[in-house]
């Protein structure tokens, strides 16, 4: 099994590919924090939206419930999934009795975790991903690494290759603009031949039993209003209780995401559009397993724009495919432990918790806070390197001790004068850091000894 470091650091061999990642992502945080300071209530917003989605985990089953009355009242098909297994079933079934066999989809990191694609490929259903990034992650054969920007890691002229190959372009062409129109036209035909469609849901209304869709590019409204089958695919995480609470999430979802100050789509989908049918799949897969955990249950409380992802300074240097789970970066690295302890043992530490996260995220998530527990989740199952759990069994013994705590200190400021740099330049810590000029007492010592001790 792949371990965070481990991918990092092979992501990290390519130094300009690191130095592009982490300034593009950059760019991103940069316009999200200018789009922010011109909203003077935005820190009450992301108040008020933390107390809506606290409110609403804390009663969630009660507004699922109103969700389904609602959108059952309003002509739409309800399934519930227990799992990513189930989930997969239900759509491959509402595809077959129809005798669907071409599916569009637009973005939706739900069908990611539950690897719909594969499942309905090896069924026989051709599907295409009609959001621009996540088709070039998908004729790459790989999973998105970013979930609003799903192919982010990709350089121009590595999607001009894949586009050469694929759709016929020269192999020389990077310009985006060229490229965004060479992919516009098999996405066309693929969005006017499909026998049904398949959208994510970035917020469930309990009040109206109807969702709502976020895109910029217009491609999930463009597949819904031609196929005659709509599929939503649904977290139960999702809902929000009244239609008046969206005026805030919305406000808060595109400047988060993109800087933008809204999605240039927001589409309301309430009823099915005649002769068409709806579908609603609502999906659990771990997420009653996470909110029965208090302490970690606010991470469900996500709204997935990508805030986090875009200040954290491990994530854009080590790229979203060494998470190695569908939710990379730190949210993913609170929430992927909850499925898989032992497989993402390494997840919670990829963090210098510097709080960066924590202070983007527009529900107010403490992301540090969880990152830390998860820590001492990992240490107690004894899933610590036994490199790293033999160091932590030091400190605690040189920290556990007044007198040793002492004696460590006078060696470090001995070794500090001894050891030359070029010797401490041959780690990697010591590769990028000088050596720090050691200090001829303790502070304690110092203390005692100008007599205010």
């Amino acid at each position: 099994m792949t371990t965070h470091p481990e991918a990092a650091e092979a992501f990290a061999q390519d130094a300009e590919r690191t130095a592009w990642h982490d300034q593009a992502l950059w760019f991103v945080r940069a316009k999200r924090d200018q789009v922010t300071r011109a909203i003077p209530e935005w820190e009450a917003l992301r108040t008020l939206a933390s107390g809506i989605k606290a409110h609403t985990l804390s009663r969630l089953d009660e507004y699922l419930e109103q969700f389904e009355r609602n959108a059952l009242a309003n002509g739409v098909v309800v399934h519930w999934a227990a799992d990513a297994d189930e989930h997969n079933r239900i759509v491959l079934g509402i595809l077959r009795d129809r005798g669907a066999t071409r599916l569009v989809k637009s973005k939706s990191m739900l069908t990611e975790e539950c690897h719909l694609n594969p499942y309905l490929e090896a069924h026989g259903i051709t599907v295409v991903d009609s959001d621009l990034g996540e088709r070039i992650v998908q004729l790459g054969r790989e999973a998105p690494s970013h979930i609003v920007m799903p192919a982010i890691h990709k350089r121009k002229a590595e999607v001009g290759a894949l586009f050469a190959e694929h759709f016929g372009t020269s192999p020389d062409e990077d310009d985006p603009g060229r490229l965004a129109d060479a992919a516009r036209g098999p996405l066309r035909s693929a969005l006017f031949g499909a026998d049904a469609a398949l959208t994510g849901v970035n917020f469930g209304v309990a009040e109206t039993g109807g969702i709502v869709v976020c895109t910029n590019e217009g491609n999930a409204d463009l597949g819904v209003h031609l196929a005659p089958i709509h599929i939503a695919c649904m977290g139960i995480e999702k809902l929000v209780p009244r239609v008046a609470d969206l005026g805030v999430f919305l406000r808060l979802l595109a400047r988060s995401a993109t800087g933008q100050p809204i999605t240039a789509y927001s589409s309301h989908v309430v009823t099915p559009r005649a002769p068409g049918q709806l579908h609603f799949v609502i999906v659990d897969n771990g997420r009653s397993e996470h909110l029965g955990r208090p302490e970690f249950r606010e991470a469900l409380a996500c709204i997935r724009c990508g805030a986090c992802l875009n200040t954290c300074p491990v994530y854009r240097r080590s790229g979203g495919h060494s998470y190695g789970s569908t939710i990379p970066g730190p949210i993913g690295a609170i929430l992927s432990p909850g499925v898989d302890l032992a497989k993402h043992a390494s997840l919670p530490f990829a963090s210098t918790l510097c709080g960066s996260c924590g202070d983007v995220c527009p529900v107010k998530i403490d992301i540090p806070q969880q990152l830390y527990r998860w820590r001492q989740m990992v240490g107690r199952a004894g899933l610590l390197p036994a490199k790293k759990r033999l160091t932590m069994t030091l400190l605690g013994g040189v920290f556990g001790s007044r007198a040793w705590y002492e004696w460590c200190g006078r060696m470090a400021r001995v070794a500090l004068r001894v050891v030359p740099g070029w010797l401490a330049r041959r780690t990697a810590w010591g590769r990028e850091r000088e050596l720090p000029v050691a200090p001829k007492e303790s502070f304690r010592e110092w203390y005692q000894r100008s007599g205010r001790g």
